[in-house]
């Protein structure tokens, strides 16, 4: 059973607010690293605020004498600034609700709690973060095509991803162009990397030589 360092009977002295804070700073550096280290292209913001959020909530909970219906009332209130920002992916979100539950924590005094779960979420998302079969598909590739308006990009390139693709999936289609255009996104997996260039080749002469291009897969289009 885990115990508060706040005395209800007395409530916050400065003592316990130093050590809560102590231990959401520490917790929030280790939430940061823990992105930083299952992501290569880690953003230096999100890091920032991994470290910044528990303390934050921390605060809130607090100045509400631990009620966590009121503290979440406060941080909903919150929500009404709007700011402009780069939508995240899923992982990134699960690293901001991460922070937010070393805060929740923190912030009523179960300073053992909010260790355990920052090593059990932080322990869980290394392992799968490492795993081949959470990850995105070996040597995937994102296929970006525009089509004219009276092309089913459905089953045009059919033939096309039979012979040169082992796996594909469509990502998105929408029009461009005032409409008289199609733009489709397919996640692929080719057969023999050494043979892309004649694959584009066959999509060129099915769309009608529009652009065609063949980038690299990331996990940035798993956007919430």
């Amino acid at each position: 059973m885990f115990s508060s360092i706040i005395d209800q009977t007395v409530g916050l002295t400065a003592q316990s607010a130093i050590f809560s804070t102590l231990t959401s700073t520490v917790l929030g550096f280790i939430a940061a690293f823990l992105y930083r280290l299952n992501n290569p292209r880690a953003s230096k913001n999100l890091m920032v605020t991994l470290v910044v959020l528990p303390i934050l909530v921390q605060s809130v909970i607090m100045m509400v004498n631990g009620s966590v219906g009121a503290g979440l009332a406060v941080m909903g209130a919150f929500n009404l600034v709007r700011f402009r920002s780069a939508p995240g992916t899923s992982r990134e979100l699960c690293y901001v609700f991460l922070a937010m539950g070393i805060g929740l924590a923190t912030g009523m005094g179960y300073l053992g709690f909010a260790v355990i779960i920052t090593f059990a979420a932080g322990l869980i998302l290394a392992v799968l973060g490492f795993t081949p079969a959470f990850g995105i598909m070996k040597s995937s590739k994102l296929l970006r095509v525009l089509i004219p308006e009276d092309v089913d990009y459905t089953t045009c390139f059919k033939e096309v991803f039979g012979e040169y693709v082992s796996r594909h999936r469509l990502i998105m289609a929408k029009t461009v162009s005032m409409g008289t255009l199609y733009e489709c996104r397919y996640e692929i997996l080719l057969k023999d990397v050494s043979r892309e260039k004649e694959f584009l080749d066959k999509i060129r002469v099915i769309n009608g030589n529009l652009t065609v291009s063949c980038s690299i897969l990331t996990d940035n289009h798993e956007e919430m």
